[in-house]
């Protein structure tokens, strides 16, 4: 049984008392500073904690009742031989001297000599998330260029939190952080008072997959829809040189490839304002020579001038266009009725009604983004209001109102005469809600008439401000993340820059890092436990008669792993050294807080080697379950098994890791996987060296959550998750580097 108690020693020259630790077991007394200083009057030996009016008295109570837990769990679960003065001190030490290290202010800040002259590349991260692609990036370097860090961005309260943890206390950099919904009307405004005037290179980040969508095809509304386009926009006012967009796999099949081709279209959409008026000149040219639908060469000349406007300009020229398109039905009108049916018939009252909708865009804009809010706030879906909302959704799009136009054209029995300008008004609300790739290929028609394709052609390679030839799909495994994890990349480069069309794997087949690799040596967890050190795992007693087997598996490998038997390290060695590169040898130790509050007093912040290792307190049936599971090594095989004993769960999937290859993706529910050696779930820490993230990267805030609060809240276990793996973003940052100008 041991004594763990708390005491004032001798006062320094400034009177402050010392706080002491000291465990008493049987004959055995062990001191140890816990570095803390105090007033005499501020403790209460009885309470063994700080009292009074003493400044950061809870922080430092918190700090010496963990530093108390730590000890007595170290004497319940540590080895007998372990128990010496040495080892105590050494382990008490371990929390103390981090601790202290980051509390005190540092005099030397700066980055090593050898970085400070280094050319920067900066870049901003959109749906940063966790911060996937921002420690990828920063990770990466190559030749005399590494990457600074601007500005991330979310919608949730615990990325910003972990963010700033991260880059802006941890590793002392002076990156920004906007905490905003992309689609408000003054996201742009808020991030650019955010990057300062100051040049963006390239802009990270991946708009969730249900953004994705055809205008006038929607089914779906929810408060992701039309992230793309809002993504898009930035990257038109930023005009980085290389823009990366992250996605899942599916959204080159969603649609039938639909989604992927409106992708391309709208990333090939993207003009060079400075060039774009040799385009105009080029359609006056085209209207001066056309006979017969010069209404429609000047339609097209006024729709592309909307891709040189924004805001109040962009909408007084839209109301220019359907003004004078309107100008053509009210001259049309007295052609093709008469006065009575102008007046009552309900297809030209559709007609009227729809240019009227079409003139209040905003309006209609704010209302949709309005009811999709409340659509969610309410949760409808799978309902019978979600497809009344969702119908009314549609029913204000553009492209639907026009439809509807089309259709109250064609129940007007009207003179054969007038077809043509009844076309024309048609094309002309077409051409009004084209993209600007849909307003290439109408006129692209027209300079095959006149022979002057391949002069419009040409004149495209100058307007088109991003190249891109199309997305490819990069395996995270292929990058040496132990994880079978596959997005798709779409990565546009500015017309001065080269092309980039792939990013080259940086290991082989038989390279590939196993979850065995990644895992091993933190498998000193129990059920219900948590640990803030490393422990030793001894593979001989663990794996007894296979142990030469499980040493084999483990490699030497480089940081991006690939194998290197000479000078490597292990992937595991890799995860606790860290792999970012050495301007940040001034960064202070990981550390863990709860809220914003703790974040901004250094006191509150719990310091520690290892973060984010914490297993769930599973009852006994569970873990009689799991064992039956792991014993199969299949869910499906053991489903038998787990009937006939009563054992069997409602639960839909589990999967078990095998430790010779690599992980499934990691989603954001740990209850689906089971340790390949032990019948639980897996801890953060565990999910996050599956997704490549180093050890000295804290998941901060709340460790899980459930139910609707999945929809709000991004706990530790999402924030993993839903991340880029950070060593495929370092691939793609590194290639970006080899190919910038």
């Amino acid at each position: 049984m041991i004594n763990v108690k708390f005491y004032l020693d001798k006062p320094d020259k400034n009177k402050k008392y010392p706080v002491h630790l000291v465990i008493r077991q049987k004959d055995v007394q062990i001191k140890v500073a816990t570095g803390e200083k105090i007033n005499k009057k501020d403790w209460d030996t009885k309470k063994q904690s700080v009292i009074g009016d003493c400044p950061d008295a809870n922080e430092i109570n918190a700090f010496l009742c963990f530093l108390k837990h730590e000890v007595e769990k170290y004497f319940e679960t540590a080895p007998h031989s372990h128990f010496t003065e040495k080892k105590i001190k050494e382990k008490i030490q371990e929390f103390v001297l981090s601790r202290k290290e980051n509390v005190e202010p540092k005099i030397l800040t700066e980055e090593p000599a050898e970085y400070q002259n280094k050319q920067r590349v900066t870049f901003i991260d959109l749906f940063a998330g966790a911060g996937g692609f921002s420690e990828g990036f920063l990770q990466a370097e190559h030749g005399n260029f590494i990457y600074d860090f601007l500005v991330g961005s979310d919608i949730n309260e615990n990325c910003e939190l972990t963010h700033l943890a991260r880059y802006n206390y941890q590793l002392g950099m002076d990156a920004e952080f906007l905490r905003q919904d992309i689609t408000e009307p003054d996201f742009l405004d808020n991030l650019l008072a955010k990057i300062n005037g100051r040049q963006v290179d390239v802009v990270c980040g991946g708009p969730p997959c249900q953004s994705f969508s055809l205008a006038g095809k929607r089914k779906k509304f929810d408060k992701k829809d039309d992230l793309f386009s809002h993504y898009l926009k930035i990257i038109r006012k930023l005009r980085p040189k290389y823009f990366v967009m992250e996605n899942v796999k599916g959204i080159l099949t969603k649609e039938k490839g639909k989604i992927c081709e409106m992708i391309l279209q709208e990333i090939r959409s993207i003009v060079d304002l400075e060039e774009f008026p040799q385009l105009l000149a080029f359609v006056s040219r085209l209207k001066k020579n056309e006979k017969d639908q010069t209404f429609l060469l000047e339609c097209y000349n006024q729709r592309l001038r909307f891709e040189m406007s924004m805001d109040t300009q962009l909408e007084q020229l839209r109301e220019s266009y359907l003004q004078s398109v309107e100008n053509r039905f009210k001259q049309l009108t007295p052609k093709i009725v008469d006065y009575k049916t102008s007046k009552t018939d309900i297809r030209i009252n559709t007609i009227r009604r729809g240019f009227s909708l079409l003139k209040r865009s905003q309006e209609l804009a704010s209302l949709r983004s309005k009811v999709i809010h409340e659509k969610n706030a309410c949760n409808l879906h799978n309902d019978f209001f979600s497809e009344d909302f969702d119908t009314f959704l549609t029913a204000i799009d553009s492209a639907t109102i026009i439809d509807r136009v089309h259709e109250a054209f064609e129940g007007i029995n009207y003179a054969k005469q007038y077809a043509d300008d009844v076309n024309d008004i048609v094309k002309a609300l077409e051409i009004y809600d084209y993209s600007f790739d849909e307003c290439v290929e109408g006129l692209r028609l027209f300079a095959t008439k006149h022979k002057c394709l391949e002069e419009f052609e040409n004149l495209l390679l100058q307007i088109r401000l991003y190249q891109i030839e199309k997305p490819f799909v990069a395996l995270a495994s292929n990058y040496g993340v132990p994880q079978n994890r596959e997005r798709v990349l779409f990565i546009g480069c500015r017309k001065d820059q080269q092309l980039i069309k792939n990013v080259p794997a940086t290991v082989t087949e038989k390279e590939k890092v196993t979850v065995f690799e990644a895992l091993y040596d933190l498998d000193f967890v129990g059920n219900g436990d948590e640990k803030f050190a490393y422990e030793n795992v001894d593979l001989k007693a663990r794996y007894n008669g296979s142990t030469e087997k499980m040493l084999n598996i483990i490699k030497k490998r480089a940081i991006n792993g690939k194998v290197e038997s000479e000078n490597g390290m292990t992937y595991a060695e890799w995860s606790r050294k860290g792999r970012l590169n050495g301007r940040f040898v001034h960064a202070k130790n990981p550390f863990y807080v709860r809220n914003f509050d703790e974040l901004g007093n250094p006191i509150a912040h719990l310091v520690a080697p290892l973060h984010n290792h914490k297993t769930s307190k599973q009852n006994t049936e569970v873990i009689k379950r799991l064992n039956v599971i792991l014993g199969e090594g299949d869910y499906a095989d053991a489903k038998k098994k787990l009937r006939a004993l009563g054992l069997d769960s409602d639960k839909r999937n589990y999967n078990v890791l095998k430790a010779e290859g690599q992980s499934p993706t990691v989603m954001t529910i740990p209850d689906d996987y089971i340790h390949f050696a032990s019948p639980r779930a897996l801890t953060v820490r565990e999910m996050a060296r599956l997704q490549s993230f180093d050890d000295s990267f804290v998941f901060q805030g709340k460790r899980s959550t459930g139910g609707d609060k999945r929809k709000s809240e991004v706990p530790q276990y999402t924030l993993v998750g839903n991340a880029v793996p950070p060593l495929l973003a370092r691939a793609v940052a590194i290639e970006v580097l080899k190919h910038i100008k």
